[in-house]
C-alpha cells in the first residue's frame, strides 16, 4: 500500500506527498500532462523539444543543473506521447532547492533565440542518429502512421519529420509554453524522507505566486477501428530482415490493458515463454523476438518485433508468429503459465515500490490517468485476469484486420 496525501493549490496545480522514512532522499517529480499527442499535426516534435529547453535556465537561474548538484542531487526528464516528466532527487535536508528550481521554470523560462538554436541543433541531431542513422531506427517513424491515420499517435515523440523542429520559432515556441506549462497542467508528487505538511507548505511558498494561466484544451481525434489488414515493405541496409506486427487495443485504463499485459509476457516475458521456446529454439526461425504494450491513455497498441534467422521466409516467420496468437483464443493456457505471468509482474512491482523516486513517479501517472490511489488496487487487476479472459482478449485483438505489419528487409549486397 502506497499512502498519500493531496493538496491542490488555487491555480490548479495538484500536488501528491508520500512519506517514506526508510530513505534519507527525496524526489520531486514534476508531470506536465503534455505529450506529443498535444502538438499540431504542422507542427510536431515540440513537447520532446521542450524538454530540452527546459533546461536552459530561466530568468533568475542561469544554468539549471548546477545548485541541484550542489544540493547533492541528480535531475532528468522524459517525454511520451502523452506526458512530458521532469524529476529532482537529492537529500531530504535539501528539498527546498527542487521546489524553487522547478517553479522558477514553470514561472518562465528564459527563452532566447539562441539557446532555441541551440536545442534544435540538438534535437536534430538526435533525430538523424536515432531514427534516420541507425539499423531499424526508423521502425516506428514507419510503424506510427500505418496504424494510426486520425489520432495523434500517428507520430512518434521525436515528431513526424525533421523539418517541423528545423522551422521551429520563437514566437510558436513560446505560445507552446505559455498553453502548456501552467499549474493546472502539472502534477507534483513527492516522495521520500518529507512528511506531507512540509511538501503542502513548501508548494505553497513556492509554486503558489505562479499564475495559473489557461491550459489549452487538445482536441484528440479518436482513431476509428480498423477494418483491414495494413502492410507495409522497405529495403534497408541491415543486417538482417525485421517483422514489427501492430495490433490495436485499448487504453492504459482499460480491462484490456491487464489482460494483455499478462498475456504478452506469458509470451515472451521470459527465457521459457512460448515465442523464445517455440519459435527461436524449436523452430529456429527467429534469433530474438518480444511482445508488448504501447500503455497510452488513450486506445493504444500490442507490438510484436522480431528479428529473424537467415534463411527464414517472412511470410512463413509472420505465419509462425499468428499461430500461437491463434492458439491463445482457441486454447486455454495453462495455470502454470499464468501464475509465472503473475509472480514475475509481482515481483517487479515490489521492487519498483521499494524506490521512494519510482513510487512518486508512479503516483503521478496515475493521477495523470484519473486518480493517484488506483496505484493501489493496480495488482489486484493483475490477480483477477481469468483464463477465459485471455481467450476472449486474444480472439478480440489478434484479428488480421486488425493489425498492422511491416516487413523490413535487408537490402540484397
Amino acid at each position: 500500500m502506497v499512502s498519500f496525501e493531496r493538496h491542490t493549490l488555487k491555480n490548479g496545480l495538484t500536488v501528491l506527498a508520500h512519506y517514506d522514512a526508510s530513505t534519507p532522499m527525496v524526489t520531486t517529480n514534476l508531470m506536465y500532462k503534455t505529450g506529443a499527442k498535444d502538438e499540431s499535426p504542422e507542427a510536431t516534435g515540440f513537447a520532446h523539444l521542450f524538454e530540452h529547453l527546459m533546461f536552459e535556465g530561466s530568468v533568475n537561474i542561469p544554468v539549471f543543473d548546477t545548485p541541484v548538484m550542489l544540493a547533492g542531487g541528480e535531475n532528468n526528464a522524459f517525454t511520451t506521447n502523452d506526458i512530458t516528466n521532469y524529476y529532482i532527487t537529492l537529500p531530504a535536508n535539501n528539498i527546498e532547492t527542487s521546489f524553487w528550481l522547478e517553479s522558477d521554470r514553470m514561472l518562465g523560462l528564459n527563452l532566447t533565440h539562441a539557446k532555441l538554436e541551440t536545442q534544435k541543433r540538438v534535437v536534430i541531431e538526435e533525430y538523424r542518429q536515432r531514427y534516420l542513422n541507425q539499423p531499424y531506427g526508423d521502425l516506428f517513424l514507419l510503424l506510427r502512421p500505418l496504424a494510426y491515420k486520425e489520432h495523434p499517435y500517428m507520430w512518434p515523440t521525436i515528431g513526424k519529420d525533421i523539418s517541423h523542429i528545423e522551422k521551429a520559432d520563437d514566437k510558436t515556441v513560446a505560445e507552446f509554453f505559455r498553453d502548456h506549462y501552467v499549474p493546472e497542467n502539472a502534477i507534483l508528487s513527492v516522495g521520500g524522507n518529507v512528511k506531507p505538511d512540509q511538501v503542502f507548505r513548501l508548494a505553497e511558498k513556492w509554486f503558489a505566486p505562479v499564475p495559473a494561466g489557461k491550459r489549452k484544451i487538445s482536441k484528440i481525434t479518436p482513431e476509428p477501428a480498423q477494418k483491414e489488414k495494413r502492410e507495409m515493405t522497405v529495403h534497408r541496409d541491415v543486417p538482417a530482415n525485421e517483422l514489427l506486427m501492430a495490433f490495436h487495443c485499448g487504453r492504459r485504463t482499460d480491462r484490456d490493458f491487464y489482460v494483455l499485459d499478462l498475456l504478452t509476457d506469458m509470451l515472451s516475458g521470459c527465457e521459457s515463454g512460448r515465442f523464445p521456446n517455440i519459435l527461436i529454439r524449436e523452430k529456429k526461425l527467429f534469433s530474438e523476438i518480444d511482445s508488448y504494450l504501447t500503455g497510452e491513455s488513450d486506445p493504444g497498441l500490442v507490438i510484436i518485433s522480431a528479428r529473424l534467422r537467415e534463411g527464414v521466409d517472412i511470410s512463413v516467420a509472420e505465419t509462425a508468429i499468428n499461430e500461437q496468437l491463434q492458439l491463445l483464443g482457441s486454447e486455454p493456457a495453462s495455470d502454470h503459465e499464468i501464475e509465472k505471468s503473475r509472480n514475475r509482474y509481482e515481483s517487479h512491482n515490489l521492487m519498483a515500490m521499494t524506490s521512494a523516486s519510482n513510487k512518486a513517479f508512479n503516483l503521478a501517472f496515475f493521477e495523470m490517468l484519473g486518480d493517484a490511489s488506483d496505484i493501489n488496487s493496480e495488482s489486484d487487476k493483475y490477480m483477477s485476469v481469468t483464463k477465459d479472459e485471455i481467450m476472449e482478449t486474444a480472439r478480440k485483438t489478434f484479428k488480421p484486420e486488425n493489425s498492422s505489419v511491416i516487413y523490413y528487409l535487408a537490402a540484397k549486397r
